[in-house]
């Protein structure tokens, strides 16, 4: 079974294929700020295991991947390979990404050939050596296709012909699965399972990226799980369930339980509940990126279960991952809708009210909730009833934003703070002229 392991400093750095030590890695803002996206990372990966990293959108896991790469350069701390410090780009490791990055006008075998190309190996060398990586990997009678002609799932394995057919130390995989259909999806990873317990697979460890729990749980020996903003080491969970896996299996799922109630900031929820700043060193809450659509349509399934729902179940209903619905769990949460308890989403009494009220009381609930609750939200409206006519621009928040989020999230931070604002009728948006003001009295009837 699973046990919590505290994160390990400088450890087994002459066993270790890669040690990664207090790393921290920040990025210059367009105001000539930073912004702080890893903090404190101290891991290390062994030969033989498999090792999952796992963290919601913000917490730098795709960049501690690309440090260990040796494709970014960290900020401070330092990547050792073999016990050695880390210069340039990583040579006991290959990549595989999340969006297949094939060249389009090479084949299959000269998309694989690529790797062993830039070792400079000869071509009477690389082309048996690629032909056995494809075969390997199950693509064999697709040599001379082009990638175009292939499916997700086929252009996929491509990718992992082209990581594995080098032979690293470290197999690196960032969300390799995300981009394929669900079935596509399972079969890709059981083959790899199944190829990794043979003992023919061609790298000595892998470190995988992913945001799917499920996936982390059915894959790794060990889980990583990342904070947020900046991303941080929270937890490490050995997992010892005997493979294969079965999702089915309670004691899965009591893993993912587990994991999920790790990924959910409940320090800061209870804060957020006795209507405070977020704790000292948490500057800012992140925003889920969920509607009020969203947040109003799962609350009501929630409520027609009796206000009590597995969320496999839900997920299952919807037709979704779990996953999928983290952000609107997320804002329920925060919102004090509802709780997480031994995997059921429970429905509190406001998220009772708020999923069973007309639409004029769903927003009245909605409203003291976003005030009391969501600190963004909250500075926004003071500082329009702070300004001349009610009105700022944008632009403004924007701005202020960047200290802490990247120019995309900053926007996605801004655009759902507007959203359940509007919601709540405590401020309105003008997108033409990118204006933001507080909401306008409705005008009352004239009596003659």
């Amino acid at each position: 079974m699973a046990g919590p392991v505290s994160p390990t400093p400088r450890v087994r750095a002459r066993r270790s294929i890669v040690t990664v030590t207090d790393l921290t890695k920040t990025f210059a803002t367009r105001d000539g700020g930073e912004l702080p996206v890893l903090e404190g990372i101290n891991l290390d990966v062994q030969p033989g295991e498999i090792v999952a990293l796992l963290g919601k959108s913000g917490s730098g896991k795709s960049t501690l991947l690309r440090c260990i790469a040796g494709l970014v350069t960290p900020s401070s701390g330092m990547v050792y390979y073999r016990g050695k410090p880390l210069q340039g780009i990583n040579p006991g490791v290959s990549l595989v990404f999340q969006t297949f990055a094939l060249l389009p006008w090479l084949t299959v075998q000269q998309n694989v050939e690529l790797g062993l190309e830039a070792q400079g190996i000869e071509p009477e060398e690389r082309s048996p050596r690629a032909l056995e990586a494809i075969d390997l990997i199950g693509l064999d009678g697709f040599e001379s296709a082009f990638p175009k002609e292939l499916s997700g799932g086929m252009r996929q394995r491509v990718g992992f012909a082209r990581a594995l057919v080098v032979e690293p130390d470290l197999l690196l995989m960032d969300e390799p699965f995300s981009a394929l259909d669900v079935l596509t999806a399972e079969n890709l990873r059981t083959e790899l399972l199944e190829l990794w317990q043979s003992g023919e697979f061609p790298a000595e460890a892998i470190l995988i990226v992913t945001h799917n729990i499920e996936e982390a749980v059915l894959f790794a020996d060990r889980v990583i799980v990342l904070g947020t903003n900046p991303g941080r080491i929270r937890t490490e969970l050995r997992n010892e369930l005997p493979r294969p896996r079965d999702r089915n299996n309670p004691d899965v799922g009591a893993l993912v339980d587990e994991i999920y109630g790790i990924m959910t900031d409940r320090a800061t929820t209870e804060a957020l509940a006795k209507g405070a700043e977020p704790e000292a060193g948490v500057q800012h809450v992140m925003l889920p990126h969920a509607s009020v659509d969203g947040i109003a349509g799962l609350a009501e399934l929630v409520l027609a279960a009796g206000g009590r729902s597995d969320l496999g179940d839900l997920a299952r209903v919807l037709g979704f991952e779990i996953d999928d619905l983290f952000p609107i769990i997320d804002s329920m949460t925060i919102l004090d809708f509802a709780s997480v308890e031994s995997g059921d989403l429970v429905l509190t009494d406001s998220g009772r009210q708020f999923a069973g009220a007309d639409i004029q009381e769903s927003k009245a609930i909605f409203r003291e909730a976003v005030l009391q609750r969501v600190p963004l939200v909250r500075r926004i409206e003071r500082a329009l009833r702070h300004s001349t006519d009610g009105t700022l621009r944008e632009g403004f928040f924007l701005d202020l934003l960047h200290n802490h989020y990247s120019h995309d999230e900053s926007r996605a931070q801004l655009d759902t703070a507007i959203d359940w604002a509007r919601y709540a009728e405590l401020f309105e948006y003008d997108a033409a002229h990118g204006e933001i003001r507080l909401e306008q009295p409705a005008a009352q009837p004239v009596n003659n």
